[in-house]
């Protein structure tokens, strides 16, 4: 596979299904697990790295869910290339930005993948639509479980799984949801809520996880603690705590309609049309109109618009997306026309649909 031709894929935690109302976008199961006989990082050495690499591959090609993965070698990769990844949330800005043997596995729909030599030697990874957490953690728990037939995983009785990070070790487990919050936000009650997560132990996030900024009022949410809770503790608090969330949000949404239903409106109805007609388009405006017309599909002011639709254009408009279709440097002058012209192609063929 050529990494330019994943612009063209479309991966499954995209597709919109299970969205709570338009507003949780996709869930994610993340495990943090280290090989047995090897130094942790940072003292793995370049060598070590490499080895680590070769075991992992050759157990994953005995392994069924990641049998026909594909895999790149970071140091194969250019810089756009790499971020490209980011931008598809298949890895972590961290490993994007990494030295080293590093890699990274995942299979055709994207929904499962593994980053070897991150902050850990393997980082597995599910990613599905909507609020289907239970069923993430079932299937980063079955890789887990696939792979472990293969490698040892470096544990501990009375620790549990060890990891590089001490925040990590036990379960090695962090589940989160990416949620779209417009109205909290607007309503400037987004802070209390935070507060009130980071209280109960959850981390909230930007786009791109840790380290990254809150875009289109897409927030990441995430535990904390991995030691003393079980797997099914942690995939419940988070679970219920999303529900939550998303109880407030439609709270909000009350009462924007109630205090200023005409300027909801106008908001929406003036981002949809800007997105069909704009000549120029930065990367935070349009997610800021995207995130307009999503509130207004929660809302049902706009009908008929799918929300996997919308979370195609979330991730095709991102900076190296439009360089990989376009096959060249791309000045951010010439990434906001080619974003414009992009949003309006998709959005003829998708008036075309529907």
């Amino acid at each position: 596979m050529n990494i330019e031709d994943l612009v063209y894929n479309v991966a499954s935690w995209l597709s919109g299904e299970g969205d709570a109302d338009g507003m949780v976008v996709s869930c994610r199961a993340r495990l943090a697990r280290n090989l047995t006989g090897w130094a942790f990082a940072p003292k793995t050495t370049l060598e070590d790295q490499k080895k680590i690499i070769e075991q992992v591959l050759s157990a994953a090609q005995k392994c069924r869910p990641m049998c026909d993965a594909a895999f790149f070698h970071m140091n194969a990769l250019q810089a756009n290339q790499r971020q490209l990844l980011v931008e598809r949330h298949l890895i972590s800005p961290a490993l994007a930005k990494s030295k080293g043997q590093r890699g990274v596995l995942f299979n055709a729909d994207e929904s499962l993948s593994a980053m070897i030599n991150e902050e850990d030697h393997l980082r597995l990874q599910a990613i599905l639509p909507g609020l289907q957490t239970y069923a993430a953690w079932q299937r980063v728990d079955a890789l887990d479980d696939a792979l472990r037939s293969e490698l040892d995983w470096a544990q501990s009785e009375r620790w549990g799984f060890l990891t590089a990070c001490p925040t990590n070790t036990g379960t090695g487990l962090r589940i989160s949801v990416l949620i779209h919050l417009p109205a909290l936000v607007l309503t400037e009650d987004m802070e209390r809520v935070m507060r009130g997560l980071t209280s109960m132990a959850f981390a909230v996030r930007g786009f791109y996880g840790e380290g990254t900024n809150v875009v289109g009022n897409l927030f990441q949410i995430s535990n904390q603690a991995t030691l003393g809770v079980t797997e099914g503790e942690i995939v419940e608090k988070l679970s219920e705590i999303t529900q939550q969330i998303v109880s407030y949000e439609k709270e909000a949404q009350a009462t924007l309609l109630a205090d200023a239903s005409a300027q909801v409106e106008d908001k929406v109805w003036r981002a949809y049309g800007i997105l069909q007609h704009a000549r120029v388009l930065s990367g935070q405006d349009f997610m800021n109109l995207l995130s307009a017309v999503r509130l207004g599909c929660s809302l049902g002011i706009i009908d008929g618009l799918p929300l996997g639709f919308i979370n195609q254009l979330m991730i095709v408009t991102q900076p190296s997306h439009l360089q990989a279709e376009a096959r060249a440097d791309l000045s951010s002058a010439d990434r906001d026309v080619r974003r414009a012209e992009l949003v309006r192609r998709r959005w003829a063929q998708q008036r075309g649909l529907s």
